[in-house]
């Protein structure tokens, strides 16, 4: 590991931690960082928490949880599609997620068994294989799964519309459209657990992938020449990079943008080199995302914003410079 990776790396880590401290304490009840270590000290077996149990109680159960989902929460896609533009939702997956939950909430599919978050697994899941399934019968090219996602993305949109127009009442209708902008509000640490175990899976197979992805981003053509087993690599990768996308949306809702602004960013300060690339994204996407839920929570107090809302008002204009830029190199 060089020594740019180490300091990156740590920089990143030391600026993860202190946004999870401080951004714990932000909110009506006065709490200090030291009580959120001291609550995490005392969960964790380190001494006894000095907290009052309402105290202690906002610290771990209420606010550390949706804290650590958010630091959990396209780099690798953007390459595999050799796309500035791409981001794992290319592949319909959050659509798909949105009427797996919808179904469930709405329907009532799994008779009370099937919670809302294995609902949004489930139909993201269900979404991927369909554009598996329409990329192999059209043609296994880039442009093919491009073409495919955005059909499965379109088709699982207004299924979930529809769903939503004729079954839903006005209640249920605002908690659905709420969660399909993203929220992390139920977070709890069942949620956390899951994601922090497919990010880590996911994350060490697409770095032990890194210098087939640099091949990649040069085309499919270059990285054959250079003996990579182009069809069985993509599909690995797209495969490990959906049901990513599927866990963390299925644990907050679609919160877009983030996997098409934070590679974008962070290439500039690493390089395109994915050894490099991949971890910082994965630290600053976590910073990014502990306090953009910060603002959904508090700015509008005691009122929350969808955190979607907040990525997209972020995302938008960084999306039209990606453009922008693409049109001055034309």
């Amino acid at each position: 590991m060089s020594t740019r990776l180490l300091l990156m790396t740590g920089g990143g880590l030391v600026a993860l931690l202190a946004s999870v401290a401080v951004a714990v304490t932000i909110g009506p009840a006065d709490i200090s960082t030291g009580d959120v270590w001291a609550s995490v000290a005392a969960h964790l077996g380190f001494g006894d928490s000095t907290l009052a149990p309402l105290r202690d109680g906002i610290v771990w159960n209420l606010r550390m949880p949706r804290t650590l989902l958010a630091a959990v929460c396209g780099a690798v896609m953007q390459s595999l599609l050799r796309n500035p533009l791409a981001d794992p939702f290319v592949l319909g997956v959050s659509s798909g997620a949105a009427t797996g939950a919808v179904a469930v909430v709405v329907l009532g599919v799994g008779g009370g068994v099937v919670s809302v978050s294995a609902g949004a697994f489930l139909g993201a899941l269900l979404s991927f294989v369909l554009v598996l399934l329409l990329s192999h019968i059209l043609g296994d090219s880039v442009d093919r799964v491009v073409l495919s996602g955005v059909a499965a993305m379109q088709m699982f949109s207004a299924l979930t519309s529809f769903i939503v127009l004729t079954s839903a009442d006005a209640e249920t209708t605002r908690g659905v459209l709420f969660w399909m902008l993203g929220s992390l509000t139920g977070a709890d640490r069942d949620q956390v657990l899951l994601c922090t175990v497919a990010l880590a899976v996911v994350l060490l197979v697409c770095l032990g992938h890194a210098r087939t992805l640099d091949a990649f981003a040069f085309g499919e053509e270059t990285a054959a020449s250079l003996g990579v087993r182009v069809a069985r690599t993509r599909l690995i990768l797209l495969c490990v990079t959906a049901l990513l996308t599927a866990a963390l949306v299925s644990c907050a809702g679609a919160i877009g943008f983030v996997g098409l602004v934070l590679p974008h960013a962070t290439r500039a300060l690493t390089g395109s080199g994915h050894a490099r690339l991949l971890p910082v994204t994965a630290l600053t996407g976590a910073v990014f995302m502990v306090w953009v839920d910060t603002v959904a929570r508090t700015v509008l107090d005691p009122q929350e914003v969808p955190v979607g809302v907040v990525t997209s008002l972020i995302g938008v204009p960084a999306f039209v410079a990606v453009l922008y830029r693409g049109r001055r190199r034309v």
